[in-house]
């Protein structure tokens, strides 16, 4: 059984910064991790993911913004997310799996941290 607990969200301006993270209970080396977020109204959508050893890869809309990694000895994943703009607003959530799901079919949630981004 895996725990994901999520931290790190909070309300800034255009342009600023955040780093959230995601403490994992439970064995997750080389497990497939991802973030993905929701906005009111909207799907939830994968931001990025990260897989066994460290392939990485991010969704387009956050390509060059943001970066997701993993620190195995802490089993803590984090998602860097620089110059952020108003559409990056709306609820993260992390999620682990033991291989990558097709879609959002990942077997373990996080409650999500909110990320507001006013102009």
């Amino acid at each position: 059984q895996v725990q994901l607990v999520e931290s790190g969200g909070g309300s800034v301006q255009a342009g600023g910064s955040l780093r959230l993270s995601c403490v994992a209970s439970g064995y997750t080396f080389r497990y497939c991790m991802a973030w993905f977020r929701q906005a009111p109204g909207k799907e939830r959508e994968k931001v990025a993911v990260i897989v066994g050893l460290g392939s990485t890869g991010v969704a387009g809309s956050v390509k060059g913004r943001f970066t997701i990694s993993k620190d195995n000895a802490k089993n803590t994943l984090y998602l860097q997310m620089n110059s952020l703009k108003p559409e990056d607003t709306g609820m993260y959530y992390c999620a682990a799996s033991p291989s990558c799901p097709g879609g959002d079919d990942f077997r373990y949630w996080g409650q999500g941290t909110q990320v507001t981004v006013s102009s």
